[in-house]
C-alpha cells in the first residue's frame, strides 16, 4: 500500500483521545503482521485501549524507535469544509482530514516503509511504538516505553517521535502539567462580604498569585530563547463558581496549566503555590473555620525534552532529514517521556503544527513525501 492509501485508512478511524482505540490499533496490527512481523499489544487495565510495539530487524543493541499516537482531538463545533474523517484531495497539493497532520501522516510513513524495512538486511533494528490517549495528557507513553525496555533482550538507543515538525529535528519541548484548584468558602448575603469568605474572591487571589509567579520567573531571567514564549507559562483555562449575583460564593474552582522550559519543573511551582494556599488557610479560618483550598492533577506531569546538540541522535536525524537545522517547540509531546525512560529522543515528523487541532487540518503531499524519504534513508543507514 502507498502512503496516501494507508493515511486514508488511518484517518477513517474517528478515535478521539480518551476513547477506545482498538479499531485502529487492530488494523495496524493486522497490517504489520501481514508482512511477517510479530507485534505486541500493551493494553490498559480495562482492555478497552492498547498501545502497540514491534521490532523489525536483528535483536541487537542500538536500534531506533519510531513513535506515534493513534488518537486525535475532536471536530465538534469546528467549521469543516470537507468530511473530517475522510481523506480529501482538493487538488491544491494538500490532503485534508482530522489527524492527517497530527500525527497519522507520520504513522502512515512508517507503515508505508515497512515492506522495505522487512526486505532490507538491517544491522540495527527498527521498532514501531504506537500509543493511545496522547491528546489528553500523553497518558500511555510511559507504560509503552517501559514495555519496550522489558520485552526485548536488546536495548534500543534512539526514539524518534513523529509529531509534525516540518521534518526539522526538534531537540526541545516544554513540559506540561494541568491542575484543578477548588476553593471552599462560606455562603451568605452579598451585603456581608466583609464578614464572610467568598470562594470567588479568594480564587481570584490565587489566580493573581499564579500570574505574578510567572512574571517573577521572567523577571529573574529564567528564560530559554529556543522557545516561544521563551519562559515557563502559567495559564488559567476555566473559572467557575457562585450561584447568584447576591449570594456569596461557597465554592469556586479553576483549572490551570503550567508549560515549563527544561530548566524548570511544575512540581517546584506547585510547591510554592501550595505554601501560599496554606498561609491563606491560616488567615481565613479565623473568619470561617471551614475555609479550604485543594489542588489536584487533571493529568500527571509530562516532562520536557532537552536533547543536547552533541548527542548522537541529533546528527543521525539531521542526516536522515537532510538538514542542518534544529528547533524547539512549546507544545508537549511523548518525546520527553521516552527520554526519561532512557532513550535518546527527538521530535521529527511531516506536517506543520500550525495545522493541528483546527478545522480543515491538512498535510501537504510534499511533506508526506519527505516523511517517506526519511524512512528510506533510515533503512539505508541501518543496512
Amino acid at each position: 500500500m502507498k502512503v496516501e492509501e494507508i493515511l486514508s485508512k488511518l484517518v477513517s478511524f474517528p478515535v478521539l483521545g480518551g476513547e477506545s482505540n482498538l479499531t485502529i490499533i487492530h488494523w495496524i496490527k493486522d497490517y504489520i503482521e501481514s508482512h511477517g512481523v510479530t507485534t505486541t499489544l500493551v493494553p490498559n487495565e480495562e482492555g478497552t485501549k492498547a498501545s502497540l510495539h514491534c521490532r523489525i530487524g536483528p535483536a541487537v543493541d542500538g536500534g531506533v524507535i519510531l513513535s506515534g499516537h493513534t488518537d486525535v482531538v475532536p471536530v465538534a463545533g469546528q467549521d469543516w469544509t470537507s468530511e473530517p474523517f475522510e481523506l480529501t484531495d482538493k487538488g491544491d497539493g494538500k490532503l485534508y482530514s482530522r489527524g492527517s497532520c497530527d500525527m497519522k501522516g507520520f504513522v502512515a510513513c512508517c507503515l508505508a516503509a515497512l515492506p522495505q524495512m522487512v526486505k532490507a538486511d538491517l544491522n540495527k533494528p527498527i521498532y514501531f511504538a504506537f500509543s493511545y490517549d496522547e491528546e489528553i495528557g500523553c497518558l500511555a507513553a510511559p507504560e509503552l516505553a517501559e514495555a519496550i525496555k522489558s520485552h526485548y533482550s536488546e536495548t534500543p538507543q534512539f526514539a524518534i517521535i513523529g509529531e509534525p515538525s516540518m521534518m526539522v529535528p526538534t531537540v526541545g519541548q516544554k513540559g506540561i502539567c494541568i491542575y484543578k484548584t477548588i476553593v471552599k468558602g462560606s455562603q451568605g448575603h452579598s451585603s456581608r462580604i466583609k464578614t464572610e469568605v467568598s470562594a470567588i474572591h479568594e480564587a481570584m487571589r490565587f489566580i493573581l498569585w499564579l500570574e505574578n509567579k510567572m512574571n517573577s520567573l521572567i523577571a529573574a531571567g529564567k528564560t530559554d530563547d529556543r522557545f516561544t514564549p521563551n519562559h515557563t507559562s502559567i495559564h488559567i483555562g476555566i473559572v467557575k463558581g457562585g450561584i447568584a449575583e447576591n449570594v456569596i460564593a461557597q465554592e469556586c474552582y479553576f483549572t490551570w496549566d503550567v508549560r515549563t522550559i527544561p530548566s524548570e519543573t511544575p512540581e517546584e511551582i506547585l510547591a510554592e503555590f501550595e505554601a501560599y494556599c496554606a498561609e491563606r488557610k491560616v488567615t481565613l479560618r479565623e473568619v470561617f473555620p471551614g475555609f479550604d483550598v485543594t489542588t489536584d492533577f487533571i493529568h500527571p506531569p509530562v516532562p520536557s525534552l532537552d536533547t543536547k546538540a552533541d548527542q548522537e541522535i541529533v546528527s543521525l536525524v539531521k542526516e536522515l532529514a537532510n538538514t542542518d537545522k534544529t528547533d524547539a517547540v512549546s507544545y508537549a509531546a511523548e518525546a520527553g517521556q521516552f527520554a526519561e525512560a532512557g532513550f535518546e529522543a527527538i521530535i521529527c515528523g511531516p506536517g506543520d503544527i500550525a495545522q493541528a487541532h483546527r478545522a480543515d487540518e491538512f498535510i501537504s503531499k510534499e511533506q508526506l513525501a519527505m516523511g517517506v524519504e526519511f524512512m528510506e534513508r533510515l533503512v539505508q543507514k541501518l543496512s
